[in-house]
């Protein structure tokens, strides 16, 4: 009995032990891993060692109070100015004559017409040296072109009844380098003429001539010229390497006007000759148009009219070739697309030409049109010049151009052969 009583209390004190232990230890363990988390807090994150609950990526995330504002995704379209395509003397030496304006959208979507065909001249680059004058921005107009200009005088001897013409000079020439030429006199009285012309000089924007046409007088039985009917046509002409001749301007005046211009220096402006007359081939109408911001020049060829029916018998395919000069020089070729088996085609096709507006004045546009009889044959039907050296309605056209840019300006032109 007092064993199993010793048994029993044994048991009942090592239960009682072992739950106190326990109880212990479980206290010991939460108070460690207490300390463990504060010390945790205040370690570096990112020197902490890494574990399998603890990986290498380190992630901070900061609260901001601050309204982020959002940023445009777009970027403001690069506009590409037009460079000159062309190789002519004056556009080589043109100093990046779009730098200085600024390209309007309204004028550039006009410039997206397309054509057939399209050829470009290029021209033997002489100077490499950059034209150095400022822009004004101001552009050409009708009213401010310089035509070239002649400085002569006259003397009048009774005696010999001789009419004596000196040529001083010349100013404002506008041709081709390497090109000569000369100054021609025509005296016509009583249905009878005489000709005179100075030595070959070559020619600038200023020549020097010092030299004087005799022309003879039927001065019997007349005191004073004021009752000879006559006139006098004094001409510059131009000739290049081809020895091809022609005519820059011409002023005339009337023998009986020579008293009030005797001894007398004289300035005078020769004016662009006149077209030859000649039976006309029919029309075609043209729209211009000039935009200046984009120094583009706009041609718009509309139809034609009143074609030679005699040159179209065997087959009908017309187009029209356009050809931009400067000076003499050919800088562009293009052509309409054809039109098929109709005498009064339509065409209503806009050519964009790239042109400077300071040589607006020394630039030209002929037109041509064409018929192809048969496969590799075409035949010219006439042709038409507009510009500032031409007459007629082609330099009427280009002038009321000049004087309304941005605005499309229609007129018919005849076509000579």
């Amino acid at each position: 009995m007092l064993v199993s009583a010793t048994a029993l209390l044994g048991a009942t004190l090592g239960t009682v032990s072992g739950v106190l232990t326990l109880c212990g230890l479980s206290l010991l363990c939460k108070s460690c891993k207490k300390g463990k988390l504060e010390r945790g807090d205040e370690t570096d994150p990112e020197k902490a060692k890494p574990s399998i609950l603890h990986t290498l990526t380190q992630f901070s995330v900061q609260k901001c109070t601050e309204p982020i504002q959002p940023q445009a995704s777009l970027k403001f379209p690069r506009i590409y100015r037009p460079k000159p395509s062309v190789t002519s003397q004056e556009v080589i030496n043109y100093k990046e004559h779009g730098a200085t304006n600024d390209t309007s959208a309204a004028e550039l979507d006009t410039c997206n017409q397309a054509t057939e065909r399209e050829e470009v001249f290029s021209l033997p680059r002489q100077d490499e040296t950059l034209c150095t004058s400022e822009q004004t921005g101001a552009m050409t107009t009708s009213s401010s072109i310089l035509y070239p200009k002649l400085h002569f005088s006259i003397s009048l001897h009774k005696e010999n009844g001789e009419l004596h013409i000196s040529i001083v000079e010349a100013e404002n020439i506008s041709v081709e380098s390497g090109c000569e030429g000369y100054i021609s006199g025509c005296v016509s009285v009583s249905e009878e003429q005489k000709h005179a012309h100075t030595a070959v000089h070559k020619l600038a924007a200023h020549v020097q001539w010092g030299e004087e046409l005799v022309f003879a007088l039927p001065m019997e039985g007349t005191e004073d010229t004021d009752s000879l009917d006559g006139e006098v046509a004094l001409s510059l002409h131009c000739c290049d390497r081809f020895s091809h001749n022609s005519t820059l301007g011409t002023m005339r005046f009337k023998l009986a006007d020579i008293s009030m211009m005797l001894d007398a220096d004289c300035w005078v402006d020769l004016q662009p000759p006149k077209q030859e007359v000649a039976s006309s081939a029919g029309e075609l109408l043209l729209s211009l148009s000039y935009l200046p911001a984009a120094n583009r020049l706009g041609v718009v060829v509309m139809k034609a009219r009143g074609l030679q029916s005699d040159k179209l018998k065997d087959n009908i395919d017309l187009s029209v070739k356009l050809t931009l000069k400067h000076l003499n020089a050919k800088l562009k070729k293009k052509q309409t697309r054809r039109v098929k088996h109709k005498m009064n085609p339509v065409w209503n096709e806009m050519m964009m030409l790239e042109l400077p507006s300071e040589l607006l004045a020394k630039s030209s546009v002929e037109l041509e049109v064409l018929n192809l009889a048969s496969p590799g044959t075409l035949l010219p039907l006439g042709r038409c010049m507009l510009g500032l050296h031409t007459s007629g309605t082609g330099l009427q056209h280009w002038k009321q151009m000049l004087d309304n840019p941005r605005k499309q300006i229609a007129m018919w032109h005849p076509l000579y052969t």
